[in-house]
């Protein structure tokens, strides 16, 4: 008797399970042939148009077709005994009648994780940063240098949820090529036009100066490139201005030349060699603005275009970097100009009275190898003379001979090598 009531329960559970096939069946869905009627879907992000093949749409989806029984499809298949079940739980729970209908069902997995890979690409490709206005100072006003510019923002998320839904419910089965509009805002720029007059701009504030008189022709290349990206730069009240944010890469797409620069124990060409002449320009031009420096880096060893040494600021992307802080009331204006072979950063702003004492910079060590240390003092007083600042800027510097040129043969030994370094160099130089 247990094992009949054992039986007698499995058949009902089979008998379930069918049932539950029968109404899964009566389900409408859309057919696997739906997205090979369309040969092409098109993605409209703002002006930009992109194209994604029937095939590639294919491998957002899985298709799984399969047989079940149905209450409204008669089969069309030639074995008309035919079980999507085990053929005895047919016989048991499905009559001749019942196992004559019999329809093909289409299950289409939509994988949303390939589809939002494929919106972070759109947004990596067309998303646009918005662009504040430039302004230059003319006759001792501020006017527009180059106007502001919207940005683009694609809204990933969302064009996820349309694609994929899209897919699911929305058979594609229309021949030839169909076209989404994706979801995407602007972004409004901080800076406008319309905000010249309320920049508290209307005095110049500090300026830094450097001579690259002797460079080569690639090194002049180099800085007028690099100078060019800061003119017209704002910063914000509180702001901490990034030299190499504003910068931006560094490489021959961008305009740069091969020159030399200053890498670990040696000086080699690079595009962009020269930028620290404008680096430390800026930085001349914050320190005697009264600004607070929040990073500064000096160069491994004496340059002669950075003098007087102690007042350098070497740049490399993503680090070192120049950094400060605007602690006035009003926006600064970045204004550059080359006079000859003399570069110069221009701060205009707001005049609060500040008072800027800058003492140095001051050679405290120096030896026979070119090695030396040096200070200066920044002291910055507010218009009723409570200190704002008081910053030294210390700067050790090695000797040159350890950074050799590319082409630099030493003939004697340096005086800071051991005579194992030497010995070892001259083998290498056939000495």
């Amino acid at each position: 008797m247990k094992w009949r009531k054992k039986f007698l329960f499995c058949c009902a559970v089979f008998l379930f399970l069918a049932r539950n096939e029968t109404i899964a069946a009566d389900e409408s869905s859309y057919q696997a042939d739906a997205f090979f009627a369309t040969e092409k879907l098109i993605f409209v992000l703002e002006e930009n148009r992109q194209e994604i093949t029937r095939e590639e749409i294919l491998q957002w989806v899985e298709i799984n077709p399969k047989l079940v029984f149905s209450s409204t499809q008669k089969s069309e298949i030639a074995n008309i005994y035919f079980c999507p079940l085990d053929r005895l739980l047919c016989r048991l729970t499905k009559s001749v009648r019942e196992q004559a209908w019999v329809a093909k069902k289409t299950d289409i997995a939509v994988n949303r994780d390939l589809i939002r890979v494929f919106v972070s690409d759109l947004a990596r490709q067309y998303d646009k940063d918005a662009i504040d206005a430039k302004f230059v100072i003319e006759d001792g006003r501020v006017t527009t240098f180059s106007s502001s510019k919207e940005g683009v923002k694609t809204d990933i998320e969302k064009n996820v949820a349309l694609i994929g839904d899209f897919l699911e419910k929305k058979s594609p089965a229309i021949s030839g090529e169909q076209e989404i509009k994706l979801f995407y805002r602007k972004t409004k720029p901080a800076i406008e036009e319309k905000n010249a007059n309320n920049l508290g701009i209307h005095a110049l504030i500090g300026e830094g100066r450097s001579n690259f008189r002797g460079s080569p022709k690639n090194r002049i290349f180099n800085i007028k490139v690099a100078t060019a990206r800061f003119n017209g730069v704002l910063i914000k009240p509180e702001e901490e201005f990034s030299f190499v944010k504003i910068l931006g890469p560094v490489d021959g797409e961008h305009g740069y030349l091969p020159e030399l620069v200053i890498k670990k124990d040696k000086t080699e060409p690079e595009f962009g060699g020269g930028i620290c002449q404008v680096s430390t320009t800026a930085f001349r031009a914050a320190v005697y603005s009264g600004l607070k420096i929040t990073a500064r880096r000096n160069h491994a060893y004496p340059v002669k275009y950075y003098n007087p040494q102690g007042m350098d600021a070497t740049v490399y992307v993503p680090r070192p970097d120049l950094r400060f802080v605007n602690n006035t009331s009003g926006h600064i204006l970045i204004q550059t100009r080359i006079e000859g072979m003399e570069l110069i950063f221009s701060f205009y702003g707001s005049d609060d009275g500040r008072k800027i004492e800058i003492d140095g910079p001051k050679i405290l060590e120096q030896k026979s190898d070119g090695a030396m240390k040096t200070a200066f003092t920044q002291k910055v007083f507010e218009k009723n003379g409570n200190q704002l600042i008081n910053d030294v800027f210390n700067s050790a510097y090695d000797s040159p001979s350890k950074y050799p040129h590319p082409g630099e043969i030493f003939t004697t030994k340096p005086n800071n090598w051991s005579d194992k370094e030497w010995k070892k160099y001259k083998k290498e130089h056939n000495l």
